[in-house]
């Protein structure tokens, strides 16, 4: 049986955790591991850009798509990593900033949170 998860390289997103995984304070040490080591297998499962080559890896991609519950360490990871990337895309603020025609600032509070 082929071992799981194997990737040639390292995976990282500097983009959204420019600081690495285990340093982000978003992840345990044993994810971050986790998300670099394998992270490319898992990204590359759950796009379709790679076949799963046993069982656990079928899995995942059933766990990607929802049709399964996360049960291993791997799901659960991949999963958190991905709610962590959603949670960064929403942006709320307190104060919002608009121009007035005479070019002066109006500093009062306008409501952007869209929920």
């Amino acid at each position: 049986m082929q071992q799981s998860f194997v990737a040639n390289r390292r995976f990282f997103d500097d983009g959204n955790f420019p600081k690495g995984f285990t340093r982000s304070g978003r992840f345990t040490l044993a994810e971050g591991n986790l998300l670099e080591k394998h992270g490319v297998a898992m990204q590359e499962l759950e796009q379709g850009n790679r076949a799963p080559v046993n069982d656990e890896e079928k899995r995942f991609v059933a766990v990607c798509k929802g049709e399964e519950p996360a049960t291993t360490a791997f799901e659960k990871t991949w999963l958190k990593y991905k709610q962590r990337l959603a949670e960064k895309r929403k942006f709320h603020t307190v104060f919002g900033k608009k121009r007035i025609a005479d070019g002066g600032e109006d500093f009062s509070y306008v409501d952007t949170d869209t929920d």
